[in-house]
């Protein structure tokens, strides 16, 4: 069920294709677009994005709250600390 509108601006040449083309395939002008921007999604990858955000924020919910640290000030000395882990490493 068809229930999102959109609007937008075509030339009359662009429209009077779309036109000519639902009379010649017996449908309607909607349905014309339907398909259009169906094949549009379906060329450039872009159908079934909505799971592929699904996958990715259940990929990404494993590490919700895993950089909990309890301290309040990590953000103002997280610089700090990261050149400090990586002198130890390097040997520096």
């Amino acid at each position: 069920m068809k229930t999102e509108v959109y609007s937008w601006r075509v030339s009359t040449e662009i429209k009077t294709g779309l036109e000519r083309a639902a009379r010649s395939r017996k449908v309607s002008l909607s349905a014309v677009l339907d398909l259009a921007a169906r094949e549009w999604l379906t060329r450039t990858g872009s159908e079934g994005d909505e799971e592929t955000q699904r996958k990715l924020h259940k990929a990404a919910s494993e590490s919700f709250g895993v950089l909990e640290s309890g301290d309040p000030n990590r953000s103002e000395t997280a610089r700090d600390a990261v050149r400090k882990r990586l002198r130890r490493r390097n040997g520096r």
